[in-house]
């Protein structure tokens, strides 16, 4: 390896750094697995980059319905759609990654789509959280966003493997032409799944290591088909979202959707109804100067949910204590159930909570607080 890059100090000057090869595989495997944006989601899509969730290193696969743990899947991630991405580590001077490590991935993603229990993907989720000390409902929450729920994040994974939605990627320090033509091909044939290739080359010089990701195999004909696949979000009429609301939930409801839009509107937040993969949505957005944001929302699903997640960037509530505050005004609504850990995320109060006048004007008197926080300090 000869390739250069090049480092460009604090005073001003150009420092090279020499490609170099990486000591084993198992430290490209470690990489992975401490860095999961090595493999590069700005890259596969610029638009709405993926985000990961690394469930497990050494994913078992059966061969069969019950039947014996007969592979090792290096890692198995997931991304906030709920894909199942499978990734296979090789270093370019295993001779398997021309061509040998295409059959045995392509066997790998059809006993998983058919033969992977989603009890075994959360579980070996949690055991992996619990080895590394960490708090799966925090860990979910940081990929999850503001549409989105745990329930129905988990059942979508299942959902996505029954119909064979999964994305597999090769990843190594440099791909060999033979992957990539395969790599290229198969992307193209494949309406549902995602195949890709991934270089992430080790750069070392000066006592400083840069790696450096690329994304092979995305054609532009393979980039439409599965933006076309993903069923893109589009803009509806506040209507057609509470005639949806009419029509799949429980009498009552309709009236908490109907005030919470009334009173969006009067505390000068934009109107913004959608559908979308997530279902019928409505988006109230607050701007502030120049910035704007979707502090909370409401899902035809049944349920209001805050954005924690994008307003603890916001002053105040970067400040703990302050979210401390609204999870202290919010707490007592029924059916609400939120831990402190909770208000980092999406924490949502479900509609059939809310049918009580007093329970409704105590949402909003505490949504109406949070607004104005927000305001005061923009």
């Amino acid at each position: 390896m000869s390739g250069k890059i090049y480092l460009l100090d604090e005073r001003s000057q150009l420092r090279a750094m020499t490609e170099s090869a990486y000591d084993s595989e198992k430290l490209l495997q470690r990489l992975l697995a401490d860095y999961p944006d090595l493999l590069a989601g700005d890259q596969m899509n610029p638009e709405s980059p993926r985000r990961w969730l690394l469930v497990a290193q050494e994913m078992s696969v059966p061969d069969g319905k019950g039947g014996s743990k007969r592979w090792s899947l290096d890692h198995l991630f997931l991304d906030q759609d709920a894909i199942p991405t499978l990734v296979e580590v090789k270093r370019s001077s295993d001779t398997r990654i021309r061509r040998e490590v295409v059959g045995q991935m392509m066997d790998y993603a059809a006993n998983a789509v058919a033969h992977w229990p989603l009890e075994d993907i959360v579980a070996k989720f949690k055991a992996r959280c619990a080895a590394e000390g960490l708090d799966p409902e925090q860990e979910l929450a940081a990929l999850l966003d503001e549409t989105q729920d745990a329930d129905e994040y988990w059942a979508q994974v299942k959902k996505n493997l029954s119909e064979g939605r999964v994305r597999i990627v090769f990843l190594a320090d440099a791909i060999p032409s033979e992957l990539r033509s395969i790599v290229e091909f198969l992307n193209e044939q494949m309406d549902r799944s995602e195949v890709l290739a991934i270089e992430v080359k080790q750069f070392v010089g000066e006592g400083v290591t840069a790696l450096v990701p690329r994304v092979l195999g995305q054609s532009e004909r393979a980039l439409q088909k599965k933006a076309a696949a993903a069923g893109p979000r589009t803009d509806i009429a506040e209507a057609e979202f509470l005639a949806h609301i009419s029509a799949n939930r429980p009498p009552g409801e309709r009236r908490v959707f109907e005030q919470f839009i009334a009173w969006a509107r009067e505390e000068g937040l934009e109107d913004s109804f959608t559908e979308g993969p997530k279902g019928f949505q409505f988006l109230p957005i607050l701007r502030l100067g120049a910035q704007w944001l979707r502090p909370f929302n409401a899902n035809a699903k049944g349920w209001v949910r805050l954005s924690m997640r994008s307003v603890k960037t916001y002053p105040p509530f970067d400040d703990p204590s302050k979210r401390d505050a609204l999870h202290e005004r919010i707490k007592g609504l029924p059916d609400l159930e939120i831990t402190h850990a909770g208000m980092e995320g999406f924490p949502k109060i479900p509609a059939a909570g809310l049918t009580s006048e007093s329970h409704m004007s105590d949402l909003l008197a505490s949504l109406s607080w949070l607004v104005e926080e927000l305001r005061k300090h923009a």
